[in-house]
């Protein structure tokens, strides 16, 4: 049942992980959460009725990409994000400092925001906190994220310090900008490099704004695994417990797996989609690249026990002719599969901690990747030794 506030339940708890609901006008999100990108008001390759029918409950939108085409004002003139993608349910918007910051060729980080050149056409922009929050309001967002300067790993513990300062004093223009929107929510985003004591300090400052949710930002941008890690459980005790906890960028599905199981509760990332669109596959026997040759006679389906089309019905080796001959197609049905693992990983989660047996529901899926990769080396050396085997006679 949706509300016409934004709130959020925590249902059950299994060690740190959680799993409830967060309610608002346009509908429930389920969490954990995966949510799949929809950067250019398309999760690309796939039909928005798609994207619904695996279990996505919300998808993300981004504000650079869609502030420089079609821009933010003509998507409020045609209806709103919503309307214009055909999505009427909840769809979170980050701010587009990451790809100012990761796309731009030239920019300029100051007090009162970022001024930085389009990478489709070079025109000049100019972004501050509140043209930020004013550009997704315009898009109609439900949860709108908060300006910040997100900076790449590793960089000195000054760096870090200047962008985390940086971006609190951001995030309070933006809780000013923002106000008070019944049903929406703005959500700040904790920085602080791979520093513990600026990830805390970050993470005290922007509970004390009583936001209505938390991200951790800054991660999974080329660290190890194990920084990643170690940051949100610097973290986690310092956000707030009644509140969603956002993973931004997040990512394998080892990583969201580990940070499920340290309470964090929606992820996204542009993984499964991308991957999709390059021949690699995820399904519960670990990742598969269907452009190596072993799958060329290959007819079994992706996985059969599935409940999605694309992954119990096609075989490998229609799958690999497809990516191999650069189809539309292939990548269509690859990136069905990988959304659909995702939301079927999360689906998974969801219902291990309600029943409180998280850790054995985890040991059961890292049981199914390692078995997989092993029948793939053994499948690739049997295939080795049929290619190498001389004809007889």
């Amino acid at each position: 049942m949706t509300t016409e506030t934004f709130t959020f339940t925590v249902n059950k708890t299994d060690g740190a992980a959680r799993t409830g609901e967060i309610r608002m006008p346009r509908g429930v999100i389920r969490t954990p959460a995966f949510m799949p990108v929809g950067t250019a008001a398309t999760v690309k390759a796939m039909y928005p009725d798609q994207v619904k029918a695996l279990g996505a409950d919300v998808v993300l939108g981004n504000t650079y990409h869609l502030m420089l085409r079609p821009g933010a004002e003509r998507v409020a003139r045609l209806g709103g994000l919503h309307q214009f993608m055909n999505w009427p349910y909840p769809i979170l918007t980050d701010s587009g400092g990451f790809q100012v910051m990761s796309l731009s060729a030239l920019r300029k980080v100051d007090e009162t925001g970022v001024t930085f050149q389009s990478h489709i056409d070079g025109s000049r922009y100019f972004m501050s906190p509140e043209r930020s929050i004013e550009i997704q309001g315009l898009l109609g967002s439900d949860i709108q994220m908060q300006l910040d300067e997100c900076v790449r790993l590793p960089c000195s513990e000054e760096e870090a310090e200047r962008a985390m300062r940086l971006s609190l004093r951001w995030a309070e223009r933006c809780r000013i900008a923002f106000g008070e929107q019944p049903g929406k929510a703005m959500f700040g985003i904790v920085q602080g490099g791979a520093v513990e004591r600026l990830r805390i300090e970050s993470a005290r400052e922007l509970a004390a704004m009583d936001l209505k949710g938390y991200a951790i930002g800054g991660l999974a941008v080329g660290e190890p695994q194990e920084v990643m890690l170690r940051m949100i459980e610097t973290v986690e005790p310092h956000m707030p417990r009644e509140k969603p906890r956002y993973l931004m960028g997040v990512g394998t599905p080892d990583d969201i797996v580990e940070a499920v199981r340290r309470g964090v509760d929606m992820f996204d990332c542009v993984m499964p989609t991308r991957a999709g669109r390059h021949g690699q596959v995820f399904t519960k026997h670990g990742r598969m690249n269907l452009r190596n040759a072993r799958f060329a006679e290959d007819t079994r389906p992706l996985d059969e026990h599935s409940k999605c089309t694309a992954s119990n019905t096609y075989s490998r080796a229609y799958l690999h002719h497809l990516v191999r001959s650069n189809e539309i197609l292939g990548m269509m049905l690859l990136t069905w599969n990988n959304l659909a693992y995702y939301q079927e990983l999360m689906a998974g989660l969801r219902k291990a901690i309600a029943e409180g047996r998280l850790e054995d529901h985890i040991g059961e899926i890292k049981e199914g990747w390692v078995r997989g990769e092993r029948d793939s080396k053994a499948e690739i050396g049997q295939h080795a030794d049929n290619i190498a085997m001389p004809a007889e006679g």
